[in-house]
């Protein structure tokens, strides 16, 4: 073990310690939890697990020209917006890990006066990017936060917990936060699906920044194992055919960020195209068949915090 790795940790969702060795990939040890089935990172690598990574390295991958019109083209957030708008009409909006704002950016565009919205995040350049946006943020750590409690409608973590050492401290600060019955809405790459299935450690998301790897189960969970909050429900959705292909054809060689940056701008631009309605119409049934099928690259878990004395959520 290097020695600015940190040591072998407990399990992040339920605190076991008989986690077994189950992959190595480069410099990145992951273990599958004996209590919980969870696969995660430990040991650390030190620039991952205290987040240094985002406001150093990774800057330059988040503020790339290809991953910013990724992330705030109309398209990106369709799928996020969609679900998002049946869950909270409108009200105040916290995401968390906003990086430069591309979720909040588009829920005011979409829906101008409807939702009050701060984001926030540990990375300094990103959130730069976000405020020229004009979107509000909260600088710094999300668990030293002096927000105001029960001061939200509504706190989303979009591809986030997968990135964190405790992601169940991140969870009990929101339940400080939000309002009683507010929703909290988490999404991360879903363990179980089709491309892990094919691809295992091969698969380019299996990487040093992503320090928890979820399945459905364990996300949910980790979310039920919060005091106050009560999960309403799972949702499957987003399938990268190309990631899939491309990551086969490689056999699990590395994938830069500016190759990953690059993809993202190119999927978006397909996504815009007008053109190829055959090709999007049997790509809308191909998602939405791994969605039914719990195989879809990400998964979403929907809670709400409870309200006092309320029976459990329909």
């Amino acid at each position: 073990m290097s020695k600015t790795d940190s040591p072998s940790r407990p399990c992040p969702v339920c605190a076991g310690t008989q986690s077994v060795p189950w992959a190595q990939k480069g410099g990145l040890s992951l273990v599958r939890c004996g209590g919980c089935d969870l696969v995660f990172a430990s040991p650390l690598q030190a620039a991952f697990g205290s987040g240094e990574y985002y406001e150093a390295a990774g800057a330059a991958f988040y503020l790339s020209a290809d991953k910013l019109a990724g992330d705030h083209s109309p398209v990106r957030y369709e799928r996020e917006l969609k679900l998002f708008r049946s869950l909270c009409p409108g009200g105040r909006v916290l995401d968390v890990g906003c990086g430069t704002g591309g979720f909040l950016h588009q829920l005011r565009q979409r829906f101008p006066g409807a939702y009050d919205v701060l984001g926030t995040d540990i990375a300094g350049p990103a959130l730069d990017h976000a405020e020229g946006l004009g979107v509000p943020v909260h600088r710094g750590s999300f668990l030293d936060s002096e927000l105001p409690a029960e001061s939200f409608d509504a706190i989303t973590f979009w591809a986030v917990l997968e990135h964190l050492p405790a992601p169940g401290e991140f969870l009990r600060q929101a339940v400080r936060l939000l309002k009683p019955g507010g929703v909290l809405v988490a999404l991360v790459p879903n363990f179980d699906s089709l491309a892990v299935r094919l691809l295992g450690v091969r698969y380019r998301y299996v990487l040093p920044q992503h320090l928890n790897y979820f399945t459905a189960r364990t996300l949910a969970r980790c979310v039920a194992g919060t005091p106050g909050l009560e999960v309403a429900g799972c949702r499957w959705t987003h399938f990268n055919p190309v990631v899939l292909w491309q990551d086969w054809r490689r056999d699990g060689a590395e994938v830069s960020d500016a190759e990953r940056a690059h993809l993202l701008a190119r999927t978006t631009a397909l996504k815009q195209g007008r053109a190829n309605g055959l090709l999007k119409a049997a790509y809308g049934a191909v998602e939405w068949t791994l969605g039914r099928l719990h195989l879809a690259d990400n998964v979403v878990v929907v809670a709400r915090r409870r309200k006092q004395g309320a029976a459990a959520i329909q």
